[in-house]
């Protein structure tokens, strides 16, 4: 089972141009270990802040144990998500 799983989940700032993060796809299985890597600017910080739930993606659905906690018309409190 995925403890942690990414949907086609983006993030949109209102002021941007351009996407923060797009079409973002991720399972995390229990045990495993994962780095984001990536240059200055791609995103890293935007998707660990909607993963945390101190951003709400603009598109696409998280999954924390199998709940979804945050996606169309669903948003888990960050102090709820126990991350």
């Amino acid at each position: 089972m995925n403890i942690l799983e990414l949907k086609n989940t983006g993030k949109k700032f209102p002021e941007a141009t351009d996407w923060a993060v797009k079409d973002f796809n991720l399972e995390v299985q229990e045990g495993e270990i994962v780095a984001l890597l990536g240059e200055s600017g791609c995103g890293k910080t935007t998707l660990l802040r909607m993963i945390a739930g101190f951003a709400n993606p603009t598109e696409g659905t998280i999954l924390l144990n199998g709940e979804i906690i945050a996606g169309a018309g669903v948003f888990m409190e960050p102090q709820q998500r126990q991350v």
